[in-house]
């Protein structure tokens, strides 16, 4: 079987738990180089003991590289303004790019909604973590009944955040809120993030508020076996991916003041769809609180193992 060759660009705590996984579980993946900017980080001392090419000259190094040529995808777990400096290097030579910043240089991909619609794209992007958790639920309700407005609230453990994360939280923001529409459905979105300090750190957890035009109960069975399969669809590729407690439909209340999230002018929706999710990392590297990072990294090897095997004329 013709298999891939990958870099990774990033050597943080993504970069190193999508190197392991390229390692162990890949079926047409192979690691090409490890790139930093850091030559003494945990994830290039990491990337050596294994036996893969590392460079610390950023993605200079990578290019000038022996191997480079033989690169056929390049990860890109760094910051959103370095990944539009790499696309610009890495994209004339043919590269294919997934982002795991909030960059949003190109399409959102979310692969349990989208992934067939851009496996042609150069550069494609992983949205967010909070993004990869909860932007399927919203999809699978606005496969059902009409979102007017999904909002989404993504809690990990402040350990589990690391410069990466913590430089980009704007870019988070802006970019799940942009892609619950364009990838969700929804009318609107909005998308918060909460770094929890708890000690013990708790595993990720995310909650979807959408409001709907679903008067009748049949439409709510319809919209929780919906989102039943979505989340089936999604564990396929991160295992600890799970409801915490059945989806919750109540009807919008009179006096409740919705309409600060709704178009001006737009009728009131009928019901309130509240999901409470779950995500345990799958401790490769990271450890099993931190689903934040684990999702962002299953999410990406599921898009680059789809580009391979396509590539090597697999279905």
């Amino acid at each position: 079987m013709t298999r891939t060759k990958v870099a990774i660009i990033g050597s943080g705590n993504i970069g190193t738990d999508l190197m392991i996984k390229v390692m162990r579980t890949s079926q047409h993946l192979d690691m090409g180089a490890v790139v930093g900017i850091d030559p003494d980080s945990d994830g290039l001392a990491r990337a050596r003991r294994l036996g893969f090419t590392t460079t610390a000259e950023g993605v200079e190094g990578l290019i000038a590289l022996p191997e480079f040529d033989e690169i056929g995808i390049v990860f890109d777990a760094t910051s959103a303004k370095a990944h539009q400096h790499h696309a610009a290097r890495l994209l004339p030579h043919g590269k294919r790019l997934i982002d795991l910043t909030p960059a949003a240089t190109g399409p959102y991909v979310v692969p349990a909604v989208n992934l067939d619609d851009h496996l042609d794209a150069p550069d494609v992007n992983m949205v967010t973590c909070g993004g990869q958790a909860t932007i399927p639920v919203v999809a699978a309700i606005s496969r059902t009944v009409p979102v007017r407005y999904a909002e989404i609230v993504a809690s990990i453990a402040s350990r589990s955040a690391g410069p990466g994360t913590r430089a980009n939280i704007d870019e988070f923001t802006e970019t799940t809120s942009a892609a619950i529409v364009e990838v969700g459905g929804a009318e609107r979105g909005k998308a918060i993030i909460v770094l929890n300090p708890a000690e013990p750190p708790l595993i990720m957890r995310d909650t979807v508020f959408a409001l709907v035009d679903a008067p009748d109960g049949e439409q709510h069975e319809e919209i929780r076996r919906s989102v039943e399969r979505m989340i089936g669809e999604v564990a396929g590729y991160v295992p600890g991916y799970r409801l915490k407690q059945q989806v919750q439909i109540t009807p919008v209340d009179a006096d409740q003041p919705v309409h600060t999230l709704l178009a001006d002018g737009a009728p009131r929706p009928t019901h309130q769809v509240s999901v409470f999710l779950e995500v345990e990392g799958a401790a490769h590297y990271l450890p099993a609180y931190a689903g934040n990072l684990d999702i962002m990294t299953s999410a990406a090897l599921r898009v680059a193992e789809r580009i391979a095997a396509r590539k090597a004329g697999q279905p």
